[in-house]
């Protein structure tokens, strides 16, 4: 099968660079493996997007030399592809209505729903409810090629997680796995704050009977306060201005070997050996302090 992967992030501020480590981690396994590389932007939550974010996260990659080769696909594009989904879902009772409140399940044992409105047949006609998917395909455990298996207790695997939310949005779990399969991703690699959604993913696939892409999920960059690298955290955007020295950083991270002469290199060049000298056994298990400056 013909690799395929892809880069996604959401609209919420330029890059970081946690995001550029992501970004080159999922370019270079993709071309090492002689693949293609595809971006999707995930606007999706129109109240956490920023102005103008799109296209500066794109013209940033541009800049890195981190070219995508396909069209790029906006979530914001394709509602009405994910409602037929979920209009079919509800139509074969693999998913319901839900009026719980945030508080409700907060007071719940491991602050897990546990399946209250099953059973109730709200119809969310006269107000905006959730909908949640029937759990019927629990996933326990998988295997990540960096991380290596993967284990998720029973009560978390067995939840009925939304999968359209009470403002009328739709939900990132149902929608990554759409897109994933409509995109036809073979693997994905991301940040390991997605780990434990992971298994949930998984579940649909197995319910839509879909193909399951392999997972790999990268090292996140921590602040000094031990948090990672994120929009919501203020992180730094990152500069344009030295784009081989933060590619170096962001290669250092990922541990994987530098090239001597990097400072002579052109970010092409700097790319091109990175994809020939690519491991991805080499990438740490742990995340891990920013050590270097970036500048």
């Amino acid at each position: 099968m013909h690799y395929i992967g892809r880069f996604a992030p959401s609209p919420s501020g330029p890059l970081h660079f946690g995001s550029l480590v992501t970004a080159l981690g999922s370019y270079l396994q993709a071309k090492s493996c002689y693949g293609k590389w595809l971006v999707r932007i995930e606007d999706i939550d129109p109240p956490r997007e920023v102005k103008g974010a799109s296209s500066l996260i794109l013209k940033t990659l541009e800049v890195f030399n981190l070219y995508w080769d396909d069209e790029i696909l906006y979530q914001s594009a394709c509602s009405e592809r994910y409602q037929a989904v979920l209009q079919t879902l509800l139509d074969k009772q693999l998913a319901y209505f839900c009026d719980c409140t945030r508080q409700r399940i907060h007071n719940l044992p491991y602050g897990l729903y546990d399946g209250f409105c099953r059973d109730r047949h709200l119809n969310g006609l006269n107000q905006p409810l959730a909908i949640r998917l029937k759990q019927t395909q629990p996933v326990y455990q998988f295997t990540d090629r960096i991380r290596g298996i993967q284990t998720f207790d029973i009560p978390n695997a067995q939840e009925d997680f939304i999968i359209h939310r009470k403002d009328g949005l739709f939900a990132y779990n149902l929608v990554v796995v759409l897109d994933d399969y409509q995109q036809g991703i073979t693997e994905i690699v991301r940040g390991a704050d997605l780990l434990p959604v992971t298994a949930k993913q998984i579940s649909l696939y197995q319910l839509f009977g879909l193909p399951t892409p392999s997972y790999c999920h990268l090292p996140l960059v921590l602040d000094n306060n031990g948090n990672k690298l994120s929009k919501q955290n203020h992180a730094k955007p990152i500069e344009v201005i030295n784009t081989q020295s933060l590619t170096i950083q962001a290669l250092q991270f990922l541990g994987q070997q530098i090239p001597q002469d990097w400072q002579d290199a052109t970010q092409k060049q700097l790319l091109d050996w990175a994809i020939k000298n690519w491991k991805i056994t080499n990438i740490p298990k742990q995340n891990s302090l920013l050590t270097t400056n970036i500048r």
